[in-house]
């Protein structure tokens, strides 16, 4: 990642570069591991997680790995700039996040689920940053799609500022806001951990697990 950009202060609208009507690239089409389509429309009941948490190398595949996952893409998310590249991104100027898209069947992964990766592997305390990544594009988000992905994440953040509390940590500074437009990076950033194996990941996780109650089967998550 460009550790030498570290703007940590949101820019305001009217400041933000302007962007463009399409995106700079050609946006991608297949997922590389999974091998579906990484842009909707996606099959009837597959529904859509947005998360950001750091360099989206390696927030990818986390996800990518869960079984009912259908696909995984790396984006940017709830800034100002429309359709950015990294490098604006990476810059401080545009607003956005490195986010990552999730589609997923509910009947097999719960949303619940994917916040417990979500608030397990990385550490949520951190404001604008995660580690030796600086800057606003790298802090913690949760993008809910609909009003009941809201009250999921405010439940499960609710509990998880508790676990935290009890080990002495500190305030959780993930957002939690309606998801912006998903604008998607270029290719090279999709699945990026699978084509560069031993590529840079910088998360690392609280070391306290986020504790979520019972899967979509009925069993105990960890």
């Amino acid at each position: 990642m460009l550790f030498g950009r570290k703007n940590t202060s949101m820019p305001d609208s009217s400041d933000a570069l302007p962007g463009r009507e399409d995106y700079a690239f050609p946006p991608p089409e297949r997922h590389t591991v999974l091998g579906n389509a990484l842009q909707p429309p996606y099959p009837d009941g597959i529904e859509t997680a947005y998360f950001a948490l750091g360099c989206f190398w390696g927030a990818e595949r986390l996800f990518w790995k869960l079984d009912g996952v259908h696909t995984t893409a790396v984006g940017y998310q709830n800034g100002f700039t429309p359709h950015p590249t990294y490098g604006e991104v990476c810059s401080g100027e545009t607003g956005h996040a490195e986010a990552v898209l999730v589609a997923f069947d509910p009947t097999v992964v719960s949303y619940e689920r994917l916040l417990q990766v979500f608030f397990t592997e990385h550490d949520p305390t951190q404001g604008m940053r995660q580690g030796n990544d600086v800057g606003t594009q790298y802090r913690s988000g949760i993008y809910y799609a609909d009003e009941a992905q809201k009250q999921v994440a405010e439940r499960v953040l609710a509990g998880y500022q508790q676990a935290l509390r009890e080990r002495g940590l500190g305030a959780i500074t993930t957002e939690v806001k309606p998801a912006g437009e998903f604008f998607f990076a270029e290719a090279e950033h999709q699945q990026y951990l699978d084509k560069v194996p031993n590529g840079y990941c910088g998360l690392a996780g609280t070391g306290v697990a986020c504790q979520v109650g019972a899967g979509v089967d009925g069993s105990a998550l960890a």
